[in-house]
């Protein structure tokens, strides 16, 4: 038989069910599983456990620019990728200070596609979040006015959900807070004219180690918070957070594990009545299940003679049926805690 607390651990874990490597940090932060990166040289930079700054939880990972220009860049991150398909990226991001006309970045990747050391970069310029390689230094959107009226600021004050796809046919797509940015979009199925320099050289993502932080190319200083990271070979998405500060995300793509329950009433020879219990583990193509920071089970149970099997066909649904007891729901949560040259 497997009991309540045991489904809950299974679902709190679809969160991440299609993560290679997921964190939200509430656990300290494993040097080994996220080691520093600061490629050529770091004066200055420097990449902390922050317990007072979080979007879930109380813990968030804290990076603060060096003033050394770029020998200032430090990052941490990882080389546990997907390789050979697509990849996912979701983090919870803080800036202190709002991206300027001068081009920074916060999040580098080591692309073999580009060559050895090179480096596909997420920060901005413009006032606006763009990609930029580092062997040409094209930029998506192009910085043409169309061009960065075409992508988005990122906002500071609070946590922003980034999220970005990368594949293999040269796909790119990127969302901040669940909206897709139509300037940050590229590949055989985009349409963004301000993609066209990009998209002319044939380039695909190659992508061997992710990391996040702090580079600028023209002296800006920044600090930088991340929290809830996921890279995986599916999306997750951001969920939405309620006002208990609680985050709720639906996964498609992770399977769905629905506890069924059905209680069946006996009476002894000394007429007491006593009741025992079956349950069944059904799992199924989908998930909706709650991450990071919250996690709701749900479970189904129906006073017949049998076990039940029947499960819904989109979501993982609450409801109590008995002919002599009047209808109840039973559910429990669990808070959990997202360069350029």
């Amino acid at each position: 038989m497997f009991y309540q607390p045991t489904v809950l651990a299974l679902v709190a874990l679809a969160g991440f069910a299609n993560a290679q490597v997921s964190d939200d940090f509430e656990s300290g932060w494993d040097e080994t599983k996220w080691p520093i990166y600061a490629p050529d040289c770091n004066q200055g930079g420097s990449v902390t456990l922050d317990n007072t700054v979080a979007h879930s939880g109380s813990a968030s990972m804290k990076v603060v620019g060096g003033s050394g220009g770029f020998c200032g860049h430090i990052f941490f991150g990882t080389t546990s990728v997907p390789t050979g398909g697509d990849i996912y990226v979701r983090a919870w991001v803080k800036a202190n200070t709002a991206l300027t006309a001068s081009h920074v970045s916060f999040i580098t990747m080591t692309d073999s596609g580009l060559g050895d050391n090179k480096h596909l970069r997420i920060g901005g310029q413009s006032e606006i979040l763009m990609f930029n390689r580092e062997t040409d230094d094209v930029t998506l959107p192009a910085l043409s006015p169309q061009g960065i009226a075409a992508s988005k600021a990122l906002p500071t004050g609070d946590f922003q959900c980034l999220e970005y796809h990368l594949g293999t046919d040269g796909t790119i797509e990127t969302w901040l807070n669940s909206e897709s940015i139509s300037g940050l979009q590229a590949g055989p199925n985009a349409n963004n004219s301000n993609a066209d320099q990009w998209e002319s050289a044939g380039y695909k993502p190659a992508i061997t180690g992710i990391y996040f932080g702090w580079e600028s190319y023209s002296g800006d200083i920044n600090t930088f918070w991340y929290d809830d990271i996921s890279i995986g070979s599916s999306r997750v998405g951001c969920g939405a957070t309620d006002n208990s500060g609680q985050t709720t995300t639906s996964v498609s793509e992770a399977p769905k594990t629905t506890l069924t329950t059905s209680t069946k009433a006996a009476s002894t020879s000394a007429g007491v009545t006593t009741t025992s219990t079956a349950s069944e583990i059904v799992p199924t193509t989908s998930v909706e299940t709650s991450e990071p920071s919250s996690v709701s089970q749900s479970a189904v149970l129906s006073s017949t003679a049998t076990p039940s099997s029947t499960i819904p066909d989109s979501t993982t649904s609450t409801s109590t049926s008995a002919s002599s007891t009047p209808t109840r729901k039973c559910s429990k949560n669990k808070k959990r805690r997202n360069h350029f040259k």
